[in-house]
């Protein structure tokens, strides 16, 4: 079937969020912010927890909804990972945008325009120390004017003087029920027949991540038109096969690190993501039969220290022969010894 006729509009941004109370599953950050938005009243803010739970859309969503779109280009100011947030944009362009002090206005078209601006920080995770240490002296200087939204998916690597001047909001994963019943929303909206095999295989390719699926929701419908099957999207979503990932643990289980490292440079060649099949592999672990909890405690711990190394970036090929080694060892309840460090 020839693809159907889409608009050049993500779907990710015609079906976002416009209003905090439209924000699917985080009901305790949209209970607190929806009284905020009745008093007009509102501290800085820290929202952190995995990507595509919601973050920037409601940050964005109470920042309009506060100010109105006469107001919104004047009042907040938006910085993401793109652009340069040194501890010179820190003193300079963060600095003057809050030291501006803004006149008490009266209620627009029914927002509240509450007498302050707002910086929205968005992946502040990404910012050095020293950049987040002079930002703390700017949150302390300009704390009557100036209110600070922090976004970030590991809430560690914000530094504590910064954390503890927050009111902290943790993002869930959103459940595959609450997944399903958006997905099912956009379907119907745009024309799109998704079986239930297909709706189950997108919320475990996405996990927990509602943008990811989205996104590969348009990408199977540019591609293979207004049906899609579970296959389809399997294809554009970069999972690694099932028969690779099996492939993989089959080499371990044998105690062949040969055999072992020939699998990975198979894997390497293919192009597939390295962190992606962590997870698949993680999963396989879990649910492996035969398998003692001791040595899935050591493959799982290996696993995590890996994708931590990868966030870090460390070679990808170096951890995904650390990750085998250790896999193999523990399957054949060998001595941890020797691993390869990226």
């Amino acid at each position: 079937m020839a693809p159907i006729v889409q608009s050049s509009q993500p779907w990710v941004e015609k079906y976002r969020p416009k209003q905090v109370k439209d924000v699917a599953y985080q009901d305790e950050v949209v209970r607190v912010l929806t009284n905020t938005l009745e008093t007009g009243s509102c501290p800085h803010m820290l929202f952190y927890g995995p990507p595509g739970t919601g973050k920037t859309t409601t940050a964005l969503a109470i920042a309009h909804q506060l100010f109105g779109p006469e107001l919104y280009k004047s009042r907040v100011l938006e910085l993401n990972a793109s652009d340069d947030r040194g501890i010179n944009v820190v003193r300079t362009k963060i600095k003057d945008f809050a030291a501006v002090a803004v006149g008490t206005n009266p209620k627009k078209g029914g927002y509240p325009c509450p007498p302050y601006k707002i910086i929205v920080l968005d992946e502040a995770d990404s910012m050095t120390e020293d950049a987040q240490n002079a930002l703390r002296r700017t949150m302390e200087t300009y704390s009557k004017v100036t209110r600070f939204f922090f976004i970030c998916n590991y809430i560690s690597r914000i530094i504590e003087p910064l954390a503890s001047r927050c009111a902290k909001f943790r993002f869930k994963p959103l459940s595959e029920e609450i997944m399903s019943s958006r997905i099912l929303y956009i379907c119907n909206e745009e024309g799109i027949h998704l079986d239930a095999e297909g709706l189950s295989t997108l919320s475990s390719i996405s996990q927990g991540d509602l943008r990811r699926a989205i996104t590969y929701l348009q990408s199977s419908a540019r591609l293979f038109g207004s049906h899609i099957s579970s296959k389809d999207l399997i294809s554009v979503s970069g999972v690694v096969p099932e028969n690779v990932v099996e492939a993989i643990l089959k080499a371990c289980k044998s105690g062949n690190f040969d055999l072992a490292n020939k699998e990975v440079n198979n894997f390497i060649a293919e192009g597939y993501p390295a962190s992606q099949l962590l997870t698949q592999l993680f999963d396989a672990i879990v649910e492996e039969k035969g398998t003692s909890d001791k040595q899935k405690a050591r493959i799982c711990k290996k696993l995590g220290e890996a994708d931590k190394c990868l966030v870090d970036g460390a070679d990808e090929y170096l951890q995904l022969l650390d990750v085998i080694s250790n896999t193999t060892k523990a399957f054949c309840d060998m001595p941890e010894g020797l691993s390869y460090e990226g």
